[in-house]
């Protein structure tokens, strides 16, 4: 039987995957930050204006966020994004670095 990292090629295009496990990363930091701040969605709601409702679907993957959203909900966790050369990325993900109390 393959592995869903065998079968994924042959179903999406390296630029969807690429995609894909960007947005997966940049959730699952986000996710990973409340948590250790022990900040529940609905606070987060408050903190950020962006409805528990919406967080939700964010975490649990049905929907993909806009950029602006990341923004408002990243701000008050003391984040923010940080655009790297695709190199740069590249090297931190194989060599498991992690990012910077400013980064995701």
């Amino acid at each position: 039987m393959r592995t869903w990292k065998e079968v994924r090629p042959d179903i999406y295009t390296a630029e969807e995957i690429r995609e894909s496990d960007l947005r997966v990363a940049i959730i699952g930091e986000l996710i990973k930050v409340r948590q250790e701040k022990n900040i529940s969605q609905r606070e987060l709601e408050q903190l950020s204006g962006v409805k528990q409702p919406i967080i939700s679907r964010m975490e649990s993957g049905e929907t993909s966020p806009q950029l602006d959203t990341v923004l408002r909900l990243l701000a008050p966790l003391g984040k923010t994004l940080k655009i790297v050369p695709i190199e740069e990325h590249k090297t931190n993900k194989e060599t498991k670095a992690n990012y910077s109390q400013s980064t995701v």
